[in-house]
């Protein structure tokens, strides 16, 4: 369970359990003009990026799925994401 410590950066309020991944701060330029929606939001433990083919999609459509999280949030997305990836988890979709 690789994931336990990020749950408790989430308990402490640093982390979500949903938003966009972590990025390291070169990882930065590369969300260009998007870069402020990204600056909005806490990083979260999961997110539309893994739910949506994590590792079988291109950095350009990471940094498009974290910046339409940020622009169109909801609980209701937010809950949705939860349940995908619960089903991501069990088919180890997109994970190498």
């Amino acid at each position: 369970m690789d994931e336990l410590p990020q749950l408790f950066n989430v308990l402490k309020g640093e982390m979500s359990l949903v938003g966009p991944r972590p990025i390291i701060t070169a990882e930065l330029e590369l969300y260009n003009d998007e870069v402020d929606y990204y600056l909005l939001s806490k990083p979260g433990m999961t997110g539309l990026w893994q739910v949506s083919g994590r590792s079988d999609v291109d950095y350009d459509t990471r940094v498009y799925l974290d910046a339409w999280y940020v622009k169109n949030w909801s609980m209701w997305n937010d809950i949705a994401i939860l349940f995908k990836t619960i089903n991501v988890v069990l088919k180890k979709d997109g994970a190498y």
